[in-house]
């Protein structure tokens, strides 16, 4: 009797007790799990708050922005500034690194503006022609598909918010740093485009893969009595004789193999004239006679100066960092935190 209550016992803790013994074992360790996994989540809710964080900006936290068409100045904070620059300035679907060296590209343009003022009551404007262009949050949204809008404008974010703080210094001081589309391969030196003395971080670069965007290459066709429109609007008294091969040709390039100086008759004019006269993409172009018509093939987009957009894309997709494209692009140059100038 005595055996069956003791087998009666051992029945009991093993189909009743053990059980709850490791169910208590496992909700344990399941609770532990869920603790560190908790923890996991806050931490990662911590790094995002930090990266999102304003920059403690010592002197230029905060900037005064001309909207061109209602001519208000809006104060706004230089990054948030910054996130509706980059989206209006670089595809959104460029290589994240392109578009960290765009931020610190635009933020050291910015900071140069402000101490080179242009603008009387104002830092900067809107006007990519004048200074940078600019797309409100709401307005760059819409022009994307709406299943992309939140992710294209965090990438933004991210990529602004990454740099937060850098700009590019030349012997302690912010740069000029001017920027465009598509070099054509080769960027151009400021003398060549607006005179001056120019910056010795400025300088003739080449840059691989280019050829492979849409900025690359552009035609315009005109015919003889349009080139002579085109042209009057300024030279009124302009002729060319289209049989002589004097009459239309290019005198002297640029080191960058841009055109400095084309004939067009009894008128020499620079590249860049030409180029805004004709609403060529680039002064780097060739011309070429089709019978009535003048054909002008034109390699690259804008300016030439600076930092390529394409360009710059083109290197962060072979690996290049954003601080390797900008000391690519700039010379001698040095990525500096803009509370250490």
């Amino acid at each position: 009797m005595k055996k069956v209550f003791i087998y009666f016992f051992i029945f009991l803790l093993i189909f009743f007790l053990l059980p709850a013994f490791l169910t208590k074992r496992n909700v344990e360790a399941k609770g532990i799990n869920n603790s560190t996994e908790n923890e996991n989540k806050v931490e990662d809710k911590l790094k995002e708050k930090e990266k999102f964080e304003e920059y403690n900006y010592k002197t230029y936290g905060t900037i005064k922005l001309l909207h061109t068409k209602t001519n208000e100045i809006e104060e706004v904070p230089l990054d948030t500034y910054l996130c509706n620059v980059v989206s209006a300035e670089m595809p959104v679907d460029f290589e994240k690194e392109a578009l960290k060296a765009q931020a610190i590209v635009a933020r050291t343009y910015t900071i140069y503006k402000i101490q080179n003022k242009k603008h009387e009551n104002a830092d900067i404007c809107d006007d990519s022609t004048c200074c940078q262009a600019w797309i409100s949050k709401e307005d760059r949204k819409l022009k994307w598909d709406e299943n992309v809008r939140e992710s294209n404008w965090k990438k933004i974010e991210e990529c602004v918010y990454e740099t937060k703080g850098k700009i590019i210094t030349y012997e302690g001081k912010p740069i000029n740093a001017f920027f465009h589309s598509n070099s054509g391969g080769k960027t151009e030196i400021p003398v060549n485009v607006w005179g001056g003395t120019g910056y010795p971080y400025l300088q003739v670069v080449e840059t691989a893969g280019e050829d492979g965007y849409l900025q690359y290459q552009s035609e315009v066709i005109l015919s003889q009595s349009d080139l002579i429109s085109k042209l009057k609007t300024k030279y009124e008294d302009i002729t060319i004789d289209f049989t002589n091969n004097d009459d239309l040709k290019v005198l002297e390039y640029t080191d960058s193999g841009r055109v400095k100086t084309i004939k067009f008759g009894n008128h020499e004019l620079s590249g860049t004239e030409t180029r805004t006269l004709l609403d060529l993409r680039s002064t780097n172009f060739e011309i070429i006679k089709e019978g009535e018509n003048i054909k002008f093939r034109v390699k690259g987009y804008g300016h030439g100066v600076g930092m390529s957009q394409t360009g710059a894309d083109s290197l962060a997709k072979e690996g290049k960092t954003c601080e390797d494209i900008i000391k690519h692009f700039y010379i001698g140059v040095e990525i500096t935190e803009e509370n250490k100038l």
